[in-house]
């Protein structure tokens, strides 16, 4: 129940679950372990043992529960199934309240493991939840793995997940990588907005809007091309037709190029590789009130602003020249003339901008180049996980005195290398940094070349922990410039310096990253939370739109535990309007239920009445004003609240789309349906004519053409199958073409007359549709109708069977009449040799006929 709150579409399987439990055993044996009597005692508790920030998290969320508990049990664990058997396990009677406050800290700390598993397999395109996922991803949060002391969390091989992939990527492949690398890039733009940004704008006295404007730029810009992308290229992907070689991505990025969109990326870039941004940076970071405030935000927030954000606003630069190459390989592998065309388009309209950017970037030279790791604040696992194994194994094989572990066994990335100087050490240091791991190794002078000594390049001589020190920020002094420490739990410290500010810097960036990386992702977590419950989806009242009624077991019923590949509930039954609800779904859309329903919907439903329905569906009335809205609306304004901007973007386009899309499958592969009746389908076009906006403009069209070609085909030439051989000769028996005989079953060849049967069969087998097979709708009443071709099929069989059996009992002769029975063996025989099941039938049905079966002697 946890994880299909945090992750309703995924699913996980039962290896994981199993491990969460033995976690959050481990985890309740702690807080058991000193006996508590009270709230207040499994509160200090929490703060004792659990790791900051995530101690106070969970102890907002336990206090949560128990004010909502005079309400509502909000809690999915079961807490009547849990308060007695803690009252067993401790000895004594244990308050109701201290049960529900160890189960809700409990339940959080689950929701908080298979969020963060979740969020690893989106990001590796996978649908379930495994135990090596969740070791995997916990490997990567220090906050974690110091809750569970996991010295040993195990981890396999993980290139046996899936193989590694050679050659170039298909144009699907490239298309695909960019939904993900695009919900990543968009995932760090919110980080520095909502977080490091909202930093900076919570206190105003300290930080000027020039200040902001500086350090930020146009961010905001960016962040909402990004949303405006990703929608559009998702979108393509969800419309893709099935007889299409691929998504048509091309029209997104020329839309976009034509508007100028890009623009941003320009301005950002000037700003961000200016001297004047660093000058500006460091100087705002040196006031003492600057870091003091920062300091109180979080731990290591100081730390995180003062290197990791510089970093992370070089990521858009980055992203930008990532686009230009993007284009370049998709017009490369496209198979669409027409795509080929847009992406070309889009190549043009972005040349001037390509241009500025690599002056910009050549000019300012940063050192890092694009896709390096230091740059990127989340891993990019999906599109660099063999490599990476691969960089790890090779690494390792060339340290000397190696012992332990292999790397790739604690470790998911390579981070970085360089040289640092240790303080009080004579030689400089190599240094190897990791995720999980930093080694500190001394060069082989030479000696690699002498006999009996190792071909290794290094030699190591300390191994750093990532999640067991910490690191702390060394200002310069007489002794030492451009230095840090590493502090470990058990107080010993070493003193790291670098060549220059600048290097001190990356490395900074790099190991702050990894100390803190999954205290900044809960922090965006919690504020991404906080804006979803301060604007919730408000809908129309279901008095004015009843596809918004919620589900209950009256008007729908899923499959129970059961799931499609891609998380999604399997549908059992439902009312018509549900049905419509849910193929038209705002959340995700679900292209197999789409299939299923428009081959099966004529069984409960006319056309009419569903593209009624569908265009009911289509026109989506806003919700009730707010206050706000009310207030705007006397004063003769436009109302924008925030609330309603959400609604019409995570509702109505959503809808809309899928609706568009819906009418596409039902053109493209159901036609019949408007063949049928010409109204229905005028009805559907004037409504397409009369869908206006521009994110729609291009769906409509499709659909015009859609119906065009559909109309050209039932007026032109019917499609012909095309063979890869010339059809055999014809075969001759005693009539010919302009010959006087009888043209019947004794004078043509049997395995001719078997072809043509065949043929016809086959013509009139393809004509079926699968809608004509659905709810045996060929037995009732507009079986004309609904099953045209299916009836055709059957009075055909029945014709032949009724042939065959007046062929045998009309001749007289006994010895003809063998011969015709003879004949007939012969051309089921030539049936069977084609796979002509349906004419094996016909023959065994005329011979099982009552009027032949009893022809004993002619049988014998």
């Amino acid at each position: 129940q946890v994880q299909q709150q945090v992750h309703p579409n995924l699913s996980a399987k039962e290896d994981s679950l199993y491990y969460i439990e033995e976690l959050i055993l481990q985890l309740l044996n702690k807080l058991c372990i000193a006996q508590p009597r009270t709230v207040q005692d499994v509160e200090e508790r929490v703060q004792k043992t659990f790791p900051h920030p995530i101690d106070k998290w969970a102890i907002a969320d336990a206090q949560s529960a128990i004010e909502k508990r005079k309400r509502r049990n909000p809690l999915l664990l079961p807490v009547d199934k849990i308060h007695p058997l803690l009252k067993e396990v401790l000895g004594y009677k244990v308050d109701y309240h201290v049960s529900l406050y160890i189960v809700a800290v409990l339940e959080y700390i689950s929701a908080d493991i298979l969020k963060l598993a979740g969020n690893y397999v989106f990001n590796i395109r996978h649908f379930e939840i495994s135990q090596q996922d969740i070791k995997v991803s916990m490997c990567a949060d220090k906050v974690l793995m110091d809750m569970f002391d996991q010295d040993d969390i195990g981890l396999v091989s993980l290139c046996e997940d899936e193989p590694s992939s050679s050659g170039e990527l298909n144009y699907y492949d490239l298309v695909r990588n960019e939904i993900a690398e695009e919900r990543q890039y968009l995932r760090e733009l919110n980080l520095i907005i909502k977080v490091f940004r909202e930093a900076f704008l919570s206190n105003r006295k300290l930080f000027t809007p020039n200040d902001i404007d500086v350090i930020f730029s146009n961010i905001s810009d960016i962040h909402e091309l990004t949303v405006k992308l990703l929608g559009l290229i998702e979108d393509t992907v969800e419309m893709t037709d099935e007889s299409s070689p691929h998504p048509l991505a091309g029209s997104c990025f020329e839309d976009l190029a034509e508007e100028q969109a890009f623009d941003p990326y320009e301005t950002l870039s000037q700003d961000i590789l200016s001297p004047q941004f660093h000058e500006h940076f460091n100087n705002l970071m040196a006031k003492p009130a600057v870091a003091l405030h920062f300091q109180s935000t979080a731990e290591g927030f100081k730390e995180a602003v003062r290197y990791v954000l510089p970093r992370l606003m070089l990521i858009p630069v980055y992203h930008c020249l990532h686009y230009f190459e993007l284009l370049q390989q998709l017009q490369e592998c496209s198979e669409d003339e027409e795509d080929r065309e847009c992406l070309k388009q889009a190549i043009t309209a972005l040349l001037n901008l390509q241009c500025s950017m690599e002056r910009i970037y050549s000019k300012h030279s940063p050192r890092r180049r694009p896709g390096e790791p230091v740059c990127r604040f989340y891993n990019r696992q999906i599109r660099s996980k063999h490599l990476a194994i691969k960089k790890m194994n090779e690494i390792q094989k060339n340290i000397d005195g190696w012992e332990g572990k292999d790397i790739g066994q604690c470790c998911n990335e390579f981070i970085m290398e360089g040289g640092l100087t240790k303080i009080g050490a004579k030689h400089e240091r190599h240094i190897f940094l990791f995720d999980g791991l930093m080694i500190s190794c001394k060069t082989n002078h030479g000696q690699s070349r002498l006999p009996g000594y190792s071909s290794a390049e290094y030699r190591l001589k300390e191994k750093f922990i990532m999640r067991k020190i910490q690191i702390i920020d060394k200002d310069d002094t007489a002794e030492y410039k451009h230095a840090f420490e590493l502090v470990s739990k058990d107080e010993n410290s070493i003193l790291f310096a670098a060549k220059s500010a600048e290097e001190k810097s990356n490395w900074m960036a790099a190991l702050i990253s990894l100390q803190y990386r999954s205290t900044l992702d809960r922090m965006l977590d919690s504020v991404l939370l906080q804006e979803e419950n301060e604007q919730p989806l408000r809908l129309p009242s279901p008095k004015v739109y009843r596809f918004v009624v919620e589900d209950s077991e009256d008007n729908i019923v899923f499959e129970d535990n059961l799931q499609s590949r891609n998380g999604i509930p399997i549908i059992k039954g439902g009312t018509v309007v549900k049905l419509i609800e849910r193929l038209t779904y705002h959340m995700y859309a679900d292209p197999n239920f789409v299939r299923t329903f428009l081959t099966t919907y004529r069984s409960f439903c006319k056309p009419q009445e569903l593209l009624s329905l569908l265009i009911e569906r289509f026109e989506i009335p806003e919700p009730e004003p707010t206050e706000a809205d009310k207030l705007a609306i006397e004063k003769g304004e436009q109302p924008i609240s925030a609330d309603l901007k959400r609604f019409r973007k995570e509702y109505v386009q959503p809808v809309q789309l899928r609706i568009l899309n819906v009418f596409r499958h039902w053109v493209e592969h159901h036609f019949y349906d408007f063949e049928r009746d010409l109204e229905l389908l005028e009805r559907l076009e004037t409504f397409i004519s009369s869908v206006r906006g521009k994110s729609m403009k291009k769906w409509v069209e499709s659909i015009a053409k859609i119906i065009k070609r559909k109309k050209a085909q039932a007026n032109g030439i019917s499609h012909n199958i095309t063979f890869e051989s010339p059809p055999p000769p014809i075969e001759w028996h005693i009539w010919r073409v302009g010959h006087s005989e009888t043209l019947d079953l004794m004078t043509l060849h049997p395995i001719e007359i078997a072809r043509q049967l065949t043929l016809l069969e086959s013509d009139l087998y393809r004509a079926v549709q699968p809608s004509e097979l659905v709810g045996s709708v060929w037995t009732k009443e507009d079986k004309e109708i609904n099953s045209p071709n299916l009836l055709k099929m059957i009075r055909h069989t029945t014709n032949l069977t009724l042939w065959f059996e007046k062929c045998i009992v009309e001749t007289e002769n006994f010895e003809e009449r063998v011969a015709v029975l003879s004949r007939i063996i012969e051309i089921l025989q030539v049936f069977q040799d084609l796979n002509n099941f349906n004419g094996v039938l016909e023959i065994v049905s005329a011979m099982n006929s009552v009027s032949v079966y009893r022809l004993d002697h002619t049988f014998e």
